[in-house]
């Protein structure tokens, strides 16, 4: 498998303190940046689940992200993905009808790397 594309998106979730929502908002930032046309245009694939698609998540509390439910913003492919430490919490406003437990913003960070076997 060779490397396709490798995009970038930010995800934020304003209220509730949520990694797996900021996840997930910065994997569809990162697919809405990209149209893989070259992949029936120029190498001819004809199955678009036959590509990888390899998710790199940064956002604070990794260990809370549902992998599952990030993973579903991606709509074709073979799909991993892989939560670490980073992305960034910021002060916001504390809002307990909105479900926040304290009044930090969560970023999170996404890295989608799509690879295909170009003999397909």
């Amino acid at each position: 498998m060779k490397r396709y594309i490798i995009e970038f998106g930010t995800g934020i979730d304003f209220h509730g303190q949520d990694p797996t929502g900021a996840a997930r908002k910065a994997v569809r930032d990162a697919v809405s940046h990209s149209c893989l046309c070259g992949l029936s245009e120029i190498l001819g694939i004809k199955d678009l689940n036959a590509m990888m698609v390899d998710v790199t998540i940064a956002v604070p509390n990794p260990e809370k992200v549902d992998g599952a439910r990030v993973l579903d913003e991606i709509p074709f492919g073979r799909k991993s993905i892989k939560a670490v430490a980073g992305g960034m919490r910021a002060p916001g406003l504390f809002l307990p009808e909105l479900g926040d437990g304290d009044d930090s913003i969560i970023v999170a960070n996404a890295c989608v790397e799509v690879k295909v076997n170009p003999s397909l």
